[in-house]
């Protein structure tokens, strides 16, 4: 049987460490250039600019999408954050904000955009059903969010009435 002979490199290999020329024939290192490595400088960094808007394809897939005011108030329990247009009437944003308070809402896209994305036409008040997908839209869109959570306060603690002590 014959023996095939390696491919022509242009770059003669490289051995990382110091190996006796007759081990050498038995490590195979795959020599890449510096231009041909990725960068992976994306990947570390969080803030890369991939758009919100790759994710909602997967949003209709998942049937997480919930359209409309009475539907966000139908379906509170399943509900996750809500998405209100820009150009929504500041009358109905005021009824989203005071509706939903417990519920981060977010203030981002026109109509005609979530027509684009969704499919859905003339919505000005959607909302995502609780997921992990829905986190992670929530979490790129958070800088657009428009109202502060709702944190209980906790009442004053009165002094501790300890058995035989006089109050």
């Amino acid at each position: 049987m014959a023996r095939r002979s390696p491919p022509h490199r242009s770059e003669p290999l490289t051995f990382p460490v110091e190996c006796s020329p007759s081990v050498r024939h038995l490590v195979i290192l795959p020599v890449v250039p510096a231009a041909a490595q990725p960068d992976l400088s994306a990947m570390s960094n969080p803030d890369s600019t991939k758009p919100v808007e790759r994710l909602f394809p997967f949003v209709l897939r998942a049937r997480l999408l919930l359209v409309g005011r009475d539907t966000l108030h139908r379906s509170k329990s399943k509900l996750h954050f809500v998405l209100i247009t820009e150009d929504i009437a500041e009358n109905i944003r005021a009824e989203v904000l005071a509706d939903f308070t417990h519920y981060p809402v977010v203030q981002h896209f026109t109509a005609a955009d979530l027509e684009k994305f969704f499919s859905i036409k003339g919505a000005k008040v959607i909302g995502f059903a609780k997921s992990g997908l829905a986190q992670s839209i929530y979490a790129e869109l958070k800088a657009h969010r428009i109202n502060r959570p709702v944190t209980k306060s906790k009442p004053p603690e009165s002094p501790a009435n300890f058995p035989g002590s006089k109050s």
